[in-house]
């Protein structure tokens, strides 16, 4: 028995999940780096950051929220939102946080963010985020710093993955979608 269940801790410690990375295009060399970094973790499902990427190009909210679902959430379990200066002010990754959000006849997706660029240890985070993160961790999201290494990454993927029937009930997706990007509270522009 104790045998079993330290086998099944080293398989889920190696599983490869299929994550949606949710970012700002402006911080495309810092989400390229990560993935770079941490590909022997996880199989990156992105929108709009690696060249042989499509960016969903249309102001039409229905039809984004069901292209990224389609496309990019399908297969995916955990959503990544790596947030940078400006990440909590763009109208897309709110629109993917709430799709990652959605509960019905799948389970929703895990949800972590992690602040970029390596060293920082805080960040503004976006809307619905907040709504779903707590300081104490009792929240559905958690926030991390940048990961100090792969295993510490497998562990908080690991720990998304379980909160999707974990903790489910703790989801708040009721804040109505962002319509534009809004001024963001560092550069005081809005992109």
């Amino acid at each position: 028995s104790a045998r079993r269940s330290r086998h099944r801790e080293n398989y889920m410690i190696f599983l490869k999940r299929k994550i949606f990375i949710s970012h700002y295009k402006g911080d495309r060399r810092e989400v390229d780096a990560f993935i770079q970094e941490f590909e022997g973790v996880f199989i990156p499902k992105v929108l709009g950051a690696n060249d042989n990427n499509e960016f969903i190009n249309s102001t039409n909210t229905d039809y984004v929220m069901q292209r990224i679902r389609e496309k990019y959430l399908e297969d995916s379990t955990v959503t990544i939102v790596l947030v940078g200066s400006c990440t909590h002010s763009r109208r897309y990754v709110d629109w993917e946080i709430k799709s990652s959000l959605q509960q019905g006849r799948d389970l929703p997706n895990g949800l972590l963010g992690i602040a970029i660029p390596r060293g920082k240890t805080s960040a503004h985070l976006p809307e619905r985020f907040k709504y779903n993160w707590k300081k104490d961790g009792e929240g559905y999201a958690k926030f991390q710093s940048y990961p100090s290494s792969e295993q510490q990454l497998r562990e908080w993927i690991e720990g998304a993955y379980q909160a999707r029937t974990m903790r489910a009930s703790l989801i708040d997706n009721s804040l109505p979608m962002m319509r534009y990007n809004s001024k963001c509270t560092i550069c005081e522009k809005t992109h």
